[in-house]
């Protein structure tokens, strides 16, 4: 991984507010030319600081009401068990996020879904019948104050 210098930290920043910057506007919004803003763009991708680039959809304008975390305890640690789960976890949509965590419960996700019926199907329909879950304990998100992308560079 490179060491990010000052310019580097500024077209990051730009390209955390719009991915759909043409190099020239990259260019001019990190104060560089158009060249030398392509070949840092062209480094920081194929050193992977840039994972992707992706469009974000509001979910409320996609038809996804309800959202929820999810704290999950899982029966039993075993590779197989935490395989399986991590498996499940990955081929789920409705999985957002999905971290392993300290404390209580072995992981977290964030969940979404049209209404509170489908974040209910989707635990006791799909996630329950696992069979390797110990309990869950979820937390409806009542009304979002903050949600961003970026990281602060």
């Amino acid at each position: 991984m490179p060491d990010l210098d000052e310019t580097d930290r500024r077209i990051l920043r730009l390209l955390q507010r719009d991915a759909t910057l043409s190099t020239q506007g990259l260019a001019e919004g990190a104060g560089l030319s158009t060249s030398p803003a392509w070949r840092r763009l062209r480094r920081l991708i194929d050193s992977g600081v840039i994972d992707r680039q992706v469009v974000l959809v509001t979910p409320t304008q996609a038809g996804l009401h309800a959202m929820a975390y999810v704290q999950v305890s899982l029966l039993d640690h075993t590779e197989q068990t935490l395989a399986r789960f991590d498996r499940f976890v990955q081929s789920e949509d409705q999985v957002m996020e999905c971290a392993t965590i300290t404390g209580t419960s072995d992981y977290q996700l964030k969940i979404v879904a049209a209404d509170p019926e489908g974040l209910e199907h989707f635990l006791m329909r799909r996630m329950l019948p696992l069979g390797i879950i110990r309990s869950t304990v979820t937390h409806f998100v009542l009304r979002q104050t903050k949600y961003t992308t970026a990281l602060p560079l």
